[in-house]
């Protein structure tokens, strides 16, 4: 959902020259600025290393639920999968921007009971080692879907309605999608103050 809504907005947006999408399927999206490559494995990014180069920024959307999920298996899809794509991306792109989408409730000391929290905060700690330009980690909370897009999750089409309640009750971490894809794009040019940004972060730098 979060992928197709920053993609959505970067197609959108005048600053967005062309986008490079990277996926294991095909997104099902056609457009003038559109370009993608597939990658059936995500733990061997290398394999497309070469498509990766002349990037500005990377919009790193991708990322699973710990429900359910053992702790070796989340680790291996949350921190070991986004830093090995992150360092190929970083080898092939020594200026660029990468943003990622972590979650509220991340912990950055790496110390929590929470085995998906430190997962998480040594994912955003090392992703900030790796060299690039400027490294910003996305902690958005509630995400009120855009609409007309077909990946939203159905749970979130149930909550939409109550929207401006969660706004009331969470203002800390809610945003809408288009605000999480244009904070991300903003990032590029404007920069931003902190390294890990919060609902209101991102509200802000989106600029809404």
């Amino acid at each position: 959902m979060v992928g197709e809504g920053v993609l959505h907005e970067c197609l959108l947006h005048e600053d967005v020259e062309k986008v490079l999408v990277v996926g294991r399927k095909p997104c099902g999206v056609v457009h003038a600025k559109l370009k993608e490559v597939l990658l059936p494995d995500f733990l061997k990014p290398e394999i497309i290393a070469g498509e990766l180069s002349g990037c500005n920024a990377c919009f790193f959307c991708l990322g699973i639920s710990s429900v359910g999920v053992n702790a070796e298996k989340y680790k291996l899809l949350t921190y070991d999968l986004t830093m090995g794509f992150a360092k190929v991306v970083a080898e092939q792109n020594s200026d660029m921007t990468f943003c990622y989408v972590s979650g509220t409730g991340t912990d950055g000391t790496e110390t929590s009971r929470m085995a998906w929290a430190r997962v998480k905060g040594k994912t955003e700690n090392d992703l900030a080692k790796l060299g690039f330009r400027q490294a910003f980690a996305f902690r958005p909370g509630y995400i009120q879907p855009t609409k007309g897009l077909k990946n939203t999750y159905k749970v979130y089409r149930l909550l939409a309605p109550l929207y401006p309640l969660w706004k009331l009750l969470m203002p800390g971490t809610t945003v809408t999608l288009r605000e999480l894809g244009l904070a991300m794009i903003n990032t590029v040019n404007k920069g931003y103050t902190k390294p890990v940004l919060e609902g209101r972060d991102i509200r802000k730098l989106a600029g809404e």
